[in-house]
């Protein structure tokens, strides 16, 4: 968690949301990437989904079997289809978004009993952590925007620790 941390600050650094994630196999990193959507102007580029994308061609693989997942902040709907589709083996994140995520706080995507591929979860790991890096970038983001006078808009909600 702590190399997903290292990627959210990079995201950070170039005005991303700081969220940062992490492909494990057999205990080694096979892949890492931060938030880039803006920079890519593409929607999709989540943390997760670079991630699993770098991994999947790392392994020539779209079945990442025996992988996992490490992220700071639990993943959306987008991103968990991704990891259902990956046939990921564990997903281990952060800190809850309780207004988006999808591993049981605002949605429950991951282990769906319709789903046909059930995924291991484990929540809260350094979770004050990763919730104080995306709660302290959207205080200074609001604090900016106070002060110019205008308003920004499609900031993601960051939950309380």
């Amino acid at each position: 968690m702590r190399r997903a941390l290292r990627e959210a600050r990079r995201a950070e650094l170039q005005g991303e949301v700081p969220v940062g994630a992490v492909v494990v196999r057999d205990g080694k990193v096979i892949s890492r990437a931060h938030n880039r959507p803006l920079g890519l102007s593409d929607p999709s580029a989540h943390a997760e989904i670079l991630a699993l994308r770098r991994a999947a061609k790392k392994l020539a693989n779209y079945r990442l079997n025996g992988c996992d997942l490490y992220v700071t902040i639990e993943p959306c709907a987008m991103c968990a289809g991704a990891i259902i589709q990956a046939r990921l083996r564990r997903v281990v994140y952060g800190t809850p978004d309780p207004k988006a995520g999808a591993c049981g706080s605002a949605l429950a995507v991951l282990n769906h009993p319709k789903v046909n591929h059930q995924v291991e979860v484990v929540s809260g790991v350094l979770a004050q952590e990763c919730a104080a890096i995306l709660r302290d970038f959207f205080r200074r983001r609001r604090k900016q925007v106070s002060g110019a006078g205008c308003r920004v808009s499609g900031t993601i909600p960051v939950p309380s620790p």
